[in-house]
């Protein structure tokens, strides 16, 4: 039993990675359509900027957790 919660455990955390992703190449894509416009809202622009720096700390502590640390 130990060992389906472990991976069901597994599957679930590569899930939520897969979507922290998409959702970072998501804003990634919205704000360069953003800055590309002639008049462009730099504050949207900051913004969405600001979250994608969150999502991006947030992928690499999962990944972080994700790896054991193994002490040789």
């Amino acid at each position: 039993m130990n060992d389906d919660d472990s991976k069901a455990g597994h599957v679930a955390q590569a899930a939520e990675l897969a979507a922290l992703r998409q959702e970072h190449a998501d804003l990634d894509a919205s704000v360069a359509a953003l800055e590309n416009q002639p008049v462009a809202d730099q504050l949207l622009i900051a913004r969405l900027k600001r979250k994608k720096l969150l999502l991006r700390d947030k992928i690499a502590q999962m990944g972080d957790q994700a790896t054991p640390d193994i002490i040789a």
